[in-house]
């Protein structure tokens, strides 16, 4: 008597339509299947987790914040039109859900790429490279796109029957919503990237944060999905709050090395400094605290505090207070 094995995978799942249809294409041909999804500063796995919840599957959340740190340092495939490296990010990904996949005994790997369906991503040749750098050639399956690429390790073997498998090719969305309605999928998100990194404006910051002070202190990383950004003459960054919210937040991620200026006489910003590079740079970062200051509902002249290691000291900045100035020192 002999028992049929039964296929196991992990599905790379982004929360999106066709990350849900793989998983479900791979369920309908018999196999068993968990996700894998990724969380760094740059995109946040909330959508992953409403969709495993729905799908009813197990889900691994890694943490990959330190892998795509090390890939915009240094890309090896170069970045799309931002600070973007995606090929190489999504061959790293697969390469880390290929380790889990040989410690967890599984038999491959999916995502829910379609061929042609981006022009530079999810070409045939991307899709090549992406295979060999992520060292899983033969266990990395596309279920929506497999039968238009070679057979995998898991359908020669017949653990995974290719004929229920798809052959999805295009931008056309019309296949995937007939899918999801014969699946039962309703609830999921219009495409879109979801990735910070493919944003030119958060490009500019995150360029401007690897130019001066590096990406290896993962707190700067963070705060760059929040507050206004200046870059002084003297090379000093400013991080300016934008309301309460983030003053807070600004105050709580302070580091002791960091130097804070808010002002003390009016509402206004909270500002850190990373690194003070001179004298004049503080007095500008003082002056940048006024300006986006309430100092219409004052009239005199603005007490400023700086709190530079642990000790603080008090400063007044004289009027006038204007934006102006400082608008081609912000980063946007």
């Amino acid at each position: 008597m002999t028992t049929e094995k039964t296929a196991k995978g992990l599905s790379l799942l982004s929360g999106g339509l066709d990350s849900q249809l793989a998983v479900c294409v791979l369920r309908a041909a018999g196999a068993y299947v968990e996700g894998v999804t990724f969380a760094t500063p740059f995109f946040q796995p909330d959508s992953a987790k409403k969709a495993a919840a729905a799908l009813d599957l197990p889900l691994h959340v890694v943490d990959f914040t330190d892998d795509e740190i090390a890939l915009v340092e240094n890309p090896p495939h170069g970045f799309g039109g931002a600070m973007n490296p995606c090929i190489d990010c999504h061959a790293r990904m697969i390469a880390r859900a290929g380790e889990m996949m040989t410690s967890l005994g599984f038999d491959f790997v999916s995502t829910g790429e379609v061929l042609n369906q981006r022009p530079m991503s999810q070409n045939k040749q991307s899709l090549g490279v992406v295979e060999k750098c992520s060292g899983l050639k033969g266990r990395l399956l596309r279920p929506l796109c497999a039968q238009l690429l070679e057979p995998t390790i898991p359908e020669q073997e017949g653990l995974i029957d290719r004929s229920k498998l798809l052959a999805l090719s295009g931008r056309r969305r019309e296949p995937q919503m007939a899918l999801a309605a014969q699946f039962g999928l309703v609830d999921y998100p219009s495409p879109a990237g979801g990735c910070k990194l493919t944003e030119k404006g958060f490009g500019r910051r995150l360029k401007d944060l690897l130019d001066h002070e590096g990406l290896r202190e993962r707190r700067l990383v963070e705060l760059l999905n929040i507050a206004r950004r200046f870059r002084l003459p003297g090379g000093t960054g400013v991080i300016l709050g934008r309301d309460a919210k983030e003053n807070r937040t600004l105050q709580e991620r302070l580091a002791p090395s960091d130097t804070l200026v808010a002002p003390v006489s009016v509402p206004g910003p909270t500002a850190i400094l990373p690194v003070v590079t001179s004298p004049a740079d503080l007095d500008l970062a003082a002056a940048i605290v006024c300006a986006w200051s309430r100092y219409d509902q004052f009239q005199g002249d603005i007490t400023v505090k700086v709190v530079a290691n642990g000790v603080q000291t008090e400063r007044t900045v004289p009027r006038p207070y204007a934006r102006e100035p400082f608008l081609a020192l912000q980063i946007l």
